[in-house]
């Protein structure tokens, strides 16, 4: 499986997601922000956590402006599949590939800890190696990660299962507790928290080392 991490400037979790990719069995390259192009062959890009751009305007909303954003946009419209961490998903709703926005967390405060998430479906490439219901321990790091969508919209994502973590009740105002998306071809998949951080003993945990083996493991065979 052949994937690429792209970084703007800002992002600050590009090397723990390349780390957590390849130790998962995958081909990793970086990709730069000015780039114009993708490299060819790529079956999943993966966009990191941090502050883009200083998280000017809004998060993320910078970041969608960049030379690499088409390409990315053309990438998952053939069908690639994509990965928005943290910033990361902050940018995929400022591209359109997901829905929804993120807002500042109703408490005012930037969240840095551990967080209990429920597995919500286990019916994408990302969220195989779990089963639904099952709960894991992940950290999150963010100051906007509150996810709001109208009420049509939240309607819809649980009508086609497209939610695919919730977190433990109220740690950050997100509507239904929403901590991860899915698109609906269900190959993009956006989700505040950080599994690249929960990928290894040595930091703690390995829940989110699970993601990792199991898209590497689902696009292999796919």
């Amino acid at each position: 499986m052949k994937a690429a991490v792209v970084t703007f400037p800002g992002s600050n979790c590009d090397r723990d997601l390349v780390v957590a990719l390849e130790q998962a069995g995958a081909d990793v390259c970086r990709v730069w922000h000015k780039d114009q192009a993708l490299p060819q062959g790529l079956d999943l890009v993966a966009v990191p956590g941090g502050f883009s751009f200083g998280d000017y305007l809004r998060c993320g909303a910078i970041a969608a402006q960049s030379p690499i954003a088409a390409a990315l946009k053309a990438h998952s419209a053939r069908g690639g599949y994509v990965l928005g961490i943290c910033n990361g998903f902050q940018v995929l709703t400022e591209l359109g590939l997901l829905p929804g926005a993120l807002m500042r967390n109703t408490g005012l405060t930037f969240l840095c800890k551990p967080a209990t998430l429920r597995v919500a479906t286990a019916d994408s490439a990302f969220t195989s190696g779990y089963h639904a219901g099952q709960t894991i321990m992940v950290p999150v790091a963010h100051h906007d990660g509150n996810y709001q969508i109208a009420p049509e919209g939240l309607a819809q994502l649980r009508d086609q299962d497209r939610i695919a973590f919730t977190y433990g009740p109220g740690i950050n105002g997100s509507v239904g507790d929403i901590a991860g998306v899915l698109s609906e071809n269900r190959r993009v998949l956006g989700m505040m928290p950080h599994p690249e951080r929960a990928a290894d003993p040595i930091t703690g945990g390995t829940d989110g080392a699970v993601l990792f083996r199991g898209l590497v493991d689902a696009l292999a065979h796919a």
